[in-house]
This record gives C-alpha cells, sequence and structure tokens, in this order.
C-alpha cells in the first residue's frame, strides 16, 4: 500500500537498508519511547533509521503514508456508509446572556449570542445543535454546528458537502 510512496532505493554510500525493516525500526522507537541508540539490530543501524526518520519528516512523506491510510481499510477501498444525526445542546444561563445582578440586559436578536456561536431559542430555551456526520467506525466525518431552532432535515446538504475524504494520487477529495 505504501510502496509506491517511499523514495526509490540506492544513491546513498553505504550497504542499503530495506525501507520496510527502517519503518518497522522507527515504529519500535515510537512505540517504545526507547532512544534511538538503543535499537535492536534487527532493524539496522540506529543512525540510518534516524537518518530516514529526519528526512521523511522534512519531505512530508508521513503526511503522504497518513492519507493513503485514510483512503484504505486494511487493503480495501473506503466503504461509504454514513450515520448521520444531530444533539441538542443548552447553553447555560451565563453563556446565553442572561441578567446579571445589577448588569443590563444586551440587545441582540438573540440575548447574548455573538456571531458564530450557533446559539437559538428553541423549545427548551437557548440552545445550540450539533450535526455530527460518521463513518462505519464512528471517526467524524464532518461536523455542523447550527442555532436551536434550526431543523434536522435542512442541514442535510451542508453536512454532506463538507466531507471531504483524500484519494491517492493526482486529483480532487473524493465526496460521497
Amino acid at each position: 500500500m505504501i510502496a509506491p510512496l517511499l523514495p526509490e532505493p540506492g544513491g546513498a554510500r553505504g550497504r542499503w537498508r530495506d525501507h520496510r525493516q527502517v519503518i518497522s525500526g522507527i515504529l519500535w522507537k515510537l512505540r517504545t519511547g526507547t532512544p534511538l541508540r538503543d535499537l535492536p539490530e534487527r532493524y539496522g543501524p540506529w543512525k540510518t533509521c534516524h537518518e530516514r526518520l529526519r528526512r521523511w519528516t522534512a519531505d512530508g512523506m508521513w503526511d503522504r503514508i497518513l492519507a493513503a491510510a485514510q483512503v484504505y481499510d486494511d487493503g480495501t477501498p473506503v466503504q461509504w456508509a454514513i450515520s448521520i444525526d444531530s444533539s441538542i445542546v443548552r447553553a447555560h444561563q451565563r453563556a446565553a446572556g442572561a441578567r446579571k445582578k445589577g448588569g443590563s440586559p444586551t440587545s441582540s436578536a438573540t440575548p447574548g449570542a455573538q456571531d458564530g456561536e450557533a446559539i437559538g431559542r428553541s423549545r427548551g430555551g437557548l440552545s445550540r445543535e450539533i450535526h455530527p456526520a460518521v463513518d462505519g467506525r464512528g471517526r467524524p466525518l464532518s461536523i455542523l454546528l447550527t442555532p436551536g431552532q434550526a431543523g434536522d432535515n435542512p442541514q442535510l446538504l451542508a453536512l454532506l458537502d463538507a466531507i471531504r475524504v483524500n484519494e491517492l494520487g493526482p486529483g480532487l477529495p473524493q465526496t460521497p
């Protein structure tokens, strides 16, 4: 899966170490937290692991591997099974701009609400709705916040439009 993303072997002095061996050494170091100088011999010289970790981090290779891993789930393409729901979160009195002792009330359409806060009036008082879209494992794909009086159905298209999954190779991100 990641072989096409790795640089071509060669170009350096000395004996070439296989990418698989070096990546295993890097993952061992990251998993155990021990210094690279204590790397077991089966992973090759610690300096080789250190240099490739440093070089691949600088040129963004780890980001490309992560993007490829997000596209594939155990070697199979992404399954487009998405769950969409919403939840209402009530605003606390003070967050909602309730009158404080000796203070004056705020004068806005929704008391205490500022632009971008997504607080609105609903049957239960001031609240906001959280609309998440998640994949089959419950990992968030997109999240939308709306004022409490906003309905669920009108938010569906905006929520789906916000979903982007990286694609291997050139091209635009995939959408469901």
